[in-house]
């Protein structure tokens, strides 16, 4: 069952404010850091390991700028001039397409330790919206400056490197979530990832509050709201997961990789069903 506890965890990832600090406009003040690259919780997480000293100090003197971003304020809007990337040092962003007639295509969602902008480096401007679904605060890395010390600071330029591949990696692994799953193995992938993604920062393995909402997930699996709410029912009901609106408890992950890895029949729709036979 959900620990009633983890729901008022005070998480990094989940600073609790009252409501009325929570604005829905963009904190557009950027601050001087107060902290630095070299003492971050998340250094590991958006930084090489085993920097010496003087390069630690370089990459503060580049990294010096902070900025708070509202829950549901936009921290970059499909359009603008790429000029940095943003480390986010605690929150929660969603990143999206607007269409023409105002619907919204997810297109992933990010957590602390996660670097956002990374869109912008081909045409020098954003291609995507990310917004924050909870009060949150980026690390402003400006790419020129990042590029010019990765000359020099070769651990740097192939961590760079690697950012860039594993966000290729996700968009890879997100087509074939949507072209070869069905709605129950999308889901159950999304819950296993968002979890294993929260413990390599160090929370629970199989507690969550999810910042999105269902119908978000929906959006970013390619599923509508009512197949997203039935999957979770079906799930809740196997005893897969416990649900207490956004709260999860993850009680059977064994259960919910067979989901994944079932194989999808050719000429069956999408349905509950493909779980009758999960022991």
């Amino acid at each position: 069952m959900f620990d009633p506890a983890f729901k008022n965890f005070a998480s990094p990832l989940a600073p609790d404010a009252p409501a009325e600090r929570r604005s829905t406009v963009l904190a557009l003040h950027s601050y001087p850091a107060k902290s630095t690259c070299s003492n971050c919780n998340s250094r590991d997480m958006c930084l090489p390991s085993g920097l010496k000293i003087e390069e630690m100090d370089q990459i503060d003197l580049v990294v010096d700028q902070r900025r708070h971003v509202k829950k549901g304020g936009l921290l970059f809007h499909s359009g603008d001039r790429f000029a940095q990337l943003f480390a986010i040092r605690s929150g929660f962003f969603k990143s999206y397409i607007a269409s023409e007639d105002g619907s919204e295509q997810v297109t992933g969602f990010q957590m602390a330790g996660d670097v956002l902008g990374l869109d912008g480096i081909a045409s020098e401007h954003h291609t995507c919206n990310a917004v924050a679904l909870e009060d949150s605060e980026v690390c402003l890395m400006p790419f020129n400056r990042i590029q010019d010390l990765s000359r020099t600071i070769a651990p740097l330029q192939r961590h760079v490197h690697r950012i860039m591949s594993r966000e290729i990696v996700r968009e890879n692994d997100t087509m074939l979530l949507l072209g070869s799953m069905r709605s129950e193995a999308r889901l159950a992938s999304f819950l296993l990832n968002l979890v294993d993604r929260m413990h390599a920062r160090g929370f629970s393995q199989s507690q969550l509050v999810l910042r999105m909402t269902r119908e978000e997930i929906g959006s970013y699996l390619g599923l509508k709201l009512e197949t997203v709410s039935r999957v979770f029912s079906k799930f809740a009901k196997r005893g897969l997961v416990d649900v207490d609106k956004r709260n999860i408890a993850i009680l059977r992950s064994d259960l919910l990789r067979a989901v994944v890895h079932q194989p999808k029949r050719r000429g069956r729709s999408d349905s509950l069903d493909c779980m009758a036979k999960l022991p």
